[in-house]
């Protein structure tokens, strides 16, 4: 799992503010066969946490394997979605735009 805890805590490094003008959403990362995390957008600024947020704006809910591939660029998000590897609940417009907020 320690995989899973550095890519997350590696957006950080990843984080492309000028795609987060003006934005105010979370993100909830919840992963069947791991621990959730949660990304948190603010005034162009990154939180990231362990754990479930109270008011996601979007749920991406997958596995571990998943969530690596997409978060890494091997897996487009999209086609995970359309496979039913990945499901969103919430704002699912919101979760396009994960790539421009963490490009690869």
């Amino acid at each position: 799992m320690a995989d899973i805890n550095a890519i997350i805590e590696g957006l950080k490094d990843k984080f492309n503010a000028g795609a987060a003008a003006g934005m105010e959403d979370v993100f909830q990362f919840s992963i069947e066969d791991g621990d959730n995390y949660y990304v948190a957008i603010k005034d162009g600024q990154c939180e990231i946490a362990q754990g479930d947020h109270q008011d996601p704006s979007v749920t991406l809910i997958m596995n571990k394997e998943t969530l690596k591939g997409v978060l890494t660029g091997e897996e487009d998000g999209m086609q995970a979605f359309m496979a039913g590897k990945l499901r969103a609940e919430g704002d699912m417009m919101l979760a396009t735009k994960l790539s421009a907020l963490f490009p690869v």
